[in-house]
């Protein structure tokens, strides 16, 4: 169990990490390859392949429990006591309560005092300036649907992974009506789905590019400020809550 595992798109150190696995995350295991694991992430359907020493696997009895048990770490900083000692937990993992159970071991965490709910775009906030990182889903390195699918997690909201995926699901909205915390999508040339981000409620978009950002949302697309460009064509709007 670590706080964060590459998933990859082979099964070698050397190949693409096309996503992250976070604390605690829920999985099937499809095949096992030497020191690797082919898994299939339980709430999105994701796979990949993974360094098998960070996977705790359980019974599904327990697996069942965990279910039931689940909540997300918050944005703030939280450290978690396991059996192998202190560690840092990453926003939108996987945790029980104040004292909870994987398998056969035990963990703490302390949760921070006086957490208000926030907005979906006031959450992302805690990832401002997190470097770009394909395949990321961490404050160390995100990319764009990443950020989207594990600020909305945090809201009680589970996405698929990529944007093209996400952009199928919610209600449509047209820019007109657009609010706080719905979500644009962002197409290339060809019309493919490549980019996405979470508004607030006067056209200002988070999203990952280069880094975490905040740039202005136009009816064309997303007007960067820094370059005095259009940096991504506008495809769509989506509501999920």
């Amino acid at each position: 169990m670590v706080s964060c595992s590459p998933l990859r798109k082979d099964a070698n150190d050397g190949s693409e990490m096309i996503s992250q696995l976070l604390f605690g995350e829920p999985l099937n295991i499809l095949q096992v390859q030497d020191n690797w694991i082919q898994i299939e992430t339980y709430f999105d359907g994701y796979s990949g392949w993974m360094d098998r020493k960070h996977v705790l696997a359980i019974s599904e009895k327990e697996m069942r429990k965990w279910l039931a048990e689940l909540k997300y770490a918050p944005i703030s900083s939280t450290t978690i006591t396991t059996p192998w000692g202190k560690q840092a937990l990453l926003p939108a993992s996987f945790i029980g309560d104040t004292a909870f159970q994987i398998g056969p071991f035990s963990f703490n965490v302390s949760f921070p005092t006086n957490e208000t709910i926030k907005s979906a775009f006031q959450t992302a906030m805690g990832y401002l300036n997190a470097p770009y990182l394909w395949g990321g889903k961490s404050v160390l390195g995100i990319d764009c649907s990443g950020l989207v699918q594990s600020v909305f997690r945090l809201h009680g909201i589970n996405l698929p992974r990529d944007a093209y995926q996400q952009a199928e699901i919610g209600i449509e909205i047209s820019y007109e009506n657009a609010h706080n915390d719905d979500v644009a999508f962002f197409s290339n040339a060809q019309g493919k789905i490549i980019h996405v981000g979470i508004l607030d409620h006067e056209f200002s978009i988070i999203h990952a590019s280069g880094r975490v950002r905040i740039d202005k949302l136009i009816t064309d697309g997303i007007w960067n400020d820094d370059f005095e460009k259009l940096t991504h064509s506008l495809v769509s709007i989506k509501r999920f809550y």
